[in-house]
C-alpha cells in the first residue's frame, strides 16, 4: 500500500487528461489518488486492495472478499449543459464551480461491472430524472438501500449488493469513503443541496436562486470533504492501517 504519495486537493484532473476526454477515464492522476485513499482496511479489517493494472479495468479487486470492478465518477453536477445556468451565475462563476468539482472532494468510485447488461451505478444516477447525477440524492438512495426502503436506484443498488456488503452498514460506507460531511453525525440522514420531498421534487433547480443554494450547499460539501481527505491522507502516513 502506498505511504508517500501526496494527495493535492486543489488539483484539477482535467489538466492531465487529453483535451476533450474524460478525466475519469484518463487521468493519471485521478487513478493514483483513488488507489491510494480507497486501499485500505474495510469496516471488519480486511484488505480492499485495489489494482490499477488489470487490463480493462479502471481498478480491480480479487480476495476471499469476491472480486470487483471499480470505475471512477465525478459525482456533484454543475448543470452546465442548461442555458439558464449560465445566466443565472455567470461564465466566471460556473467555471469556478466546475473546477471544484474535478478537485478529489468531487471524485467517487463505484463498481463499473454491468449486471446482466442493466445499468451500472453511474448510469442509473445520469439517467433516471430524479438523481439527475447528484451525488446528495445518491447517497439517499445509498442509505435506504442500506435500510431495506425503496428509492428510484433500488434496483440498481440490489444488483450490487456483494460491493455495499463489504461496508457492514451505511455508517462504514461513510466512513470508509469520507463522506461525513454529507450525513448527520448520526448517519441517520443526509444532508440533502435542496429542499426534498421523497424524490418528488426536481432535482435540477428550476429557478436561480435553488440553483444559487444547490450551488453553495455543494461547494460547501466539496471543500469539507477535500480537507478531510487531506487530513485522512496525512494521518494514513503515519498509520497505514487506517481506516476513517
Amino acid at each position: 500500500m502506498p505511504t508517500a504519495t501526496p494527495i493535492d486537493i486543489t488539483f484539477d484532473f482535467r489538466s492531465d487528461t487529453p483535451p476533450g476526454k474524460d478525466p475519469d477515464a484518463l487521468s493519471p492522476t485521478l487513478r493514483r489518488y483513488h488507489k491510494l485513499l480507497w486501499s485500505k482496511p474495510l469496516p471488519n479489517g480486511a484488505m480492499f486492495d485495489l489494482d490499477d493494472s488489470h487490463k480493462n479495468c479502471y481498478l480491480y479487486h480479487n480476495s476471499g472478499l469476491g472480486e470487483f470492478w471499480i470505475s471512477s465518477d465525478s459525482v456533484v453536477p454543475t448543470f452546465q449543459w442548461s442555458s439558464l445556468v449560465k445566466e443565472w451565475i455567470g461564465e466566471e462563476a460556473l467555471a469556478d464551480f466546475i473546477h471544484i468539482g474535478y478537485t478529489i472532494g468531487g471524485m467517487m468510485v463505484f463498481p463499473g461491472n454491468q449486471v446482466d447488461g442493466k445499468w451500472t451505478i453511474n448510469q442509473a444516477r445520469g439517467c433516471l430524472r430524479k438523481i439527475r447525477d447528484r451525488f446528495d440524492l445518491t447517497v439517499e438512495c445509498i442509505r435506504r438501500h442500506y435500510h431495506g426502503e425503496q428509492s428510484p436506484m433500488s434496483d440498481t443498488l440490489k444488483r450490487y449488493d456483494d460491493f455495499f456488503g463489504l461496508f457492514g452498514d451505511f455508517r462504514g460506507y461513510a466512513e470508509f469513503f469520507l463522506l461525513q460531511d454529507l450525513v448527520s453525525e448520526d448517519f441517520q440522514s443526509v444532508n440533502l443541496f435542496t429542499p426534498f420531498e421523497n424524490f418528488q421534487t426536481p432535482a435540477f433547480p428550476e429557478s436561480r436562486e435553488a440553483y444559487l443554494h444547490y450551488r453553495e450547499q455543494a461547494i460547501n460539501f466539496l471543500h469539507a470533504r477535500n480537507k478531510r481527505i487531506k487530513a485522512w491522507a496525512t494521518a494514513m502516513l503515519h498509520d497505514p492501517h487506517r481506516t476513517c
